[in-house]
């Protein structure tokens, strides 16, 4: 019961962006500017920012590293199969795919801070900043392959893959980072959590965006988010001897809801944004529920 009165408040910070969105601050101009905001300069600040406080012990980072990739991989693989099991629009999949594995940071690094202070949201950090390239490949491939759109150039100006890549050898090659820059990084990092559950909560869209023939299909990528990989987590825990601060970054991580940038990426890319919109909505309210309840019994 803790841990779910401790996740209230983010989760009161998504709703007040819902009602805010439809009760005073109706522009859509407003919140797309504050998502580019996000997306392209506090949430990278954040990311790397979290990656360089964090001593980098390869070793011991490394089972951690493993359960979450198992995480995405499990997620891939269950995204891959409602390919061949819905009558499903090329395209429509492609889209839908990402919202098998991808996970919402602005939510795992609250939830982790939450629970365990500063050091919960540098694991956090790392795990979902190491899995940023992984996540961003496999989801521009699929859409790149029944689009125009390349890859590599969507990888080469993705600000997360960016901003977790230059942390990382930043870190691995022990630079300095003057203390000015890292207020100046910190304070950035501190308002992408706000202003990120804020447009998590203004994003929400739940009508009229499926047809009858994708209600399964959408099922399907929902109770593979929501309910598999929270199972996979539990069982990479064990595997790997995890406990403590990594074990509960490991079953947050999978528990999370779809990423917003999911949305993002198939709009950038021509692809079903409507129908990716409507599921990162479904299971971000859907992961109200879900996630404390993985929590408390995970624990």
């Amino acid at each position: 019961m803790d841990t779910a009165l401790a996740l209230l408040p983010d989760f009161a910070l998504i709703l007040l962006g819902f009602a805010l969105k439809r009760a005073m601050l109706r522009e859509e101009h407003f919140w797309a500017q504050l998502e580019r905001l996000i997306y392209f300069i506090l949430f990278p600040a954040l990311l790397f920012h979290s990656v360089t406080r964090l001593p980098l012990d390869i070793r011991a980072m490394a089972p951690l590293i493993l359960a979450v990739t198992l995480v995405v991989a499990t997620g891939m693989l269950f995204g891959l199969t409602a390919r061949g099991l819905f009558p499903l629009p090329a395209m429509s999949w492609a889209s839908m795919f990402q919202c098998a594995f991808r996970y919402n940071t602005y939510i795992g690094l609250a939830v982790a801070g939450k629970l365990h202070g500063i050091e919960g949201m540098a694991a956090m950090g790392v795990a979902a900043g190491v899995m940023v390239p992984l996540v961003n490949i496999a989801s521009a491939w699929a859409l790149a392959r029944h689009s125009e759109a390349s890859v590599l150039s969507e990888l080469a100006r993705n600000p997360l893959v960016l901003a977790t890549l230059a942390g990382l050898a930043w870190n691995l090659f022990a630079l300095p980072l003057p203390q000015p820059a890292q207020h100046f990084l910190g304070r950035l990092a501190e308002a992408s959590i706000s202003l990120g559950l804020l447009s998590v909560g203004a994003a929400l869209r739940l009508r009229g965006a499926l047809g009858p023939g994708l209600r399964l299909a959408a099922g399907w990528f929902l109770a593979v988010k929501l309910l598999l990989l929270p199972l996979v987590a539990l069982a990479a825990r064990r595997w790997f001897g995890l406990a403590g601060v990594a074990a509960d970054v490991v079953l947050i991580f999978a528990a999370l809801p779809t990423a917003t940038s999911a949305y993002i990426l198939a709009q950038r890319m021509g692809g079903d944004g409507m129908r990716v919109a409507w599921l990162v909505s479904a299971s971000t309210l859907a992961a109200m529920l879900t996630l404390p309840f993985w929590l408390i019994h995970g624990r």
